[in-house]
């Protein structure tokens, strides 16, 4: 898709020249590459309102941010982000459910798809770390469901397992994890070849078991916290 590839090409130079100057005269380059992920935006809930019928009427503003970097208190001044985003939730954004998200970025950055969230509340880890344990394999078997390419994300795993968790078995590994995410980071010819959004929506549609097991969590520490 020849505006994806535009889109890729800007996050390039932008990551090599991330500076407001250079960003203001090629300002019209970045209204191309946001008009084309909001785009994306609209047809790809669309596509996963299709299996999930969680997924209500979403604006691109639900689902993408805002390309400029909050710096205030990070040692990394760069202005702008490098990847332009599209995250599909029940909700939006902003709702604290789980959802679908895939990214477009330039090498530093990278592609990605994903399902689940990175901000997990600790409660809600809690409840899912009861789940499995008590759960008799349903949680391996989400992870079946899903695309092969989307592998469940260990990289900010506990070294120890918790307190009162098993040790040892099939599912061990799991009590370790703080964020339960399915992630997988394709390379450019997946990104700009043709029908995006169905192949998108087609490997979206493996994780919806693991998406609605997550978010069952959610929805049960909430109901808890009315209470």
């Amino acid at each position: 898709m020849d505006e994806m590839n535009e889109v890729i090409a800007f996050l390039q130079e932008l990551s090599e020249h991330n500076e407001k100057p250079w960003f203001e005269a090629n300002k019209k380059r970045y209204l191309a590459a946001k008009a084309c992920i909001d785009r994306l935006a609209v047809e790809l809930a669309e596509a996963i309102r299709a299996f999930d019928d969680t997924i209500g009427p979403l604006t691109p503003n639900d689902c993408t941010w805002r390309i400029y970097r909050d710096t205030r208190f990070s040692s990394d001044k760069r202005p702008y982000k490098t990847q332009m985003g599209v995250f599909v939730a029940r909700g939006g954004k902003k709702s604290g459910f789980n959802g679908y998200y895939f990214q477009v970025g330039a090498p530093d950055s990278g592609h990605m798809l994903a399902a689940g969230s990175y901000c997990c509340v600790p409660a809600v880890v809690k409840i899912l770390r009861e789940d499995i344990l008590y759960g008799g394999g349903d949680f391996r078997k989400t992870l079946s469901a899903a695309d092969p390419r989307m592998e469940l994300d260990f990289s900010e795993s506990l070294k120890r397992t918790p307190a009162g968790f098993p040790t040892e078995g099939p599912d061990a590994e799991f009590f370790k994890l703080k964020n339960f995410c399915l992630l997988w980071r394709p390379d450019d010819g997946f990104v700009t070849g043709k029908d995006l959004v169905k192949r998108l929506s087609a490997v979206f549609k493996t994780t919806k078991p693991f998406l609605d097991y997550t978010n069952r969590a959610i929805d049960y520490y909430r109901e808890e916290a009315r209470r």
